[in-house]
């Protein structure tokens, strides 16, 4: 349930409507538009009863039920584009598409410099690189853990592009938020319901992607989980999902892309490197994703590919990389146009 209140809504009219929540033992969260404010209702089912009660207090305007089972990711809760803030750039609404580049795993010190340079010379706005790794086996390597932290963090200094890294478990949360700047939950954790508990108690950016074989409603209901504990710095990134075809590693959802645009407020971001993993259809599918509406992209970039660690076979080259950036300029000169929101035909 959301409360629109009156344009004029005074401060202590807003604190009652917070009140009387709060004293049906749930909770609020406050969105504060260019024209009018929001009070959303979380925590639990709403009788009937208070949203008559809360019709009836000064400066509301109108109370309405919530038709998506994900309230604050929702458009009906939050009309307006998020838009997230990393270091010096913005992502979400109309801000120009951000890329986040580099490699799958941190090695080396020479490396990750290396490539960041690289990744920013191009145009590059973040950093990314795995030091905690998720691995199908045991036996592959899973990551230099937090010395790969303190060389994503030497690479920034270096460099100046802030850093996004995944967190695999609650318990690493605070390492990794001390050293990152924006933190990833990857596609097997996206329902680890602690994990996503645990960020959203953080202060800073959280980018999850989409599960392996999730819905759409799926990832929504998991980004709630982050809004629902204060965190609303949300970004979510379409990453493939499995499907019977085998011929690339996954098959990226480009339709995600303007679904979620339409049914929430979050920005959206698309990984081609793991939505295609062949380097040579990352191009491709990561103009296709801009084209779609994409807010980002997030790609993976290495000095040596048939050397990596990890994914060398869907990893762009420092060169390759450059010739990306080049088409993702040139497809998002005409994007304000396919940025326009369709209109439903009358009957």
């Amino acid at each position: 349930m959301i409360i629109v209140m009156k344009q004029d809504a005074t401060q202590a009219e807003i604190d009652g409507v917070t009140k009387r929540v709060k004293e049906a033992g749930l909770r609020t969260s406050i969105v504060t538009g260019a024209e009018r404010t929001i009070v959303g209702i979380i925590g639990g089912a709403v009788s009937p009863d208070l949203g008559s009660s809360l019709e009836r207090l000064s400066g509301v305007m109108q109370v309405l039920r919530v038709s998506r089972p994900y309230k604050l990711a929702s458009r009906e809760f939050h009309p307006e584009d998020t838009v997230v803030k990393i270091g010096d750039s913005f992502i979400g609404g109309d801000n120009p598409v951000m890329v986040m580049a580099g490699p799958c795993s941190v090695e080396t010190e020479k490396q990750i410099v290396e490539v960041a340079k690289a990744v920013k010379a191009a145009g590059a706005k973040v950093l990314r690189g795995g030091a905690f790794k998720p691995r199908t086996s045991p036996y592959s390597f899973r990551g230099l853990k937090v010395d790969g932290l303190k060389l994503l963090a030497k690479a920034r200094e270096e460099t100046g592009l802030p850093i996004i890294t995944e967190v695999l478990d609650t318990r690493d949360v605070e390492v990794v938020h001390k050293y990152s700047d924006i933190l990833q939950v990857g596609a097997r954790n996206m329902q680890n319901f602690n994990l996503l508990d645990e960020v959203g108690k953080q202060n800073k950016p959280v980018m999850l992607k989409r599960g392996l074989s999730a819905t759409i409603e799926e990832w929504l209901l998991a980004a709630e989980y982050v809004l629902a504990q204060g965190n609303h710095n949300v970004i979510l990134c379409e990453r493939g999902i499995r499907t019977f075809e085998t011929y690339t590693r996954n098959t990226l959802d480009l339709s995600a892309i303007p679904v979620v645009r339409k049914v929430s407020h979050l920005p959206v971001v698309s990984d081609p490197s793991h939505g295609t993993g062949k380097w040579y259809l990352v191009p491709a599918m990561a103009a296709a994703s801009v084209a779609a509406g994409a807010h980002g992209l997030i790609i993976e970039v290495h000095p040596n590919p048939d050397q990596a660690k990890s994914d060398g076979a869907q990893s762009l080259t420092p060169e390759n990389f450059a010739l990306l950036m080049e088409q993702v300029r040139a497809i998002s000169k005409v994007q304000g146009l396919s940025r326009r929101p369709l209109t439903a035909a009358k009957a």
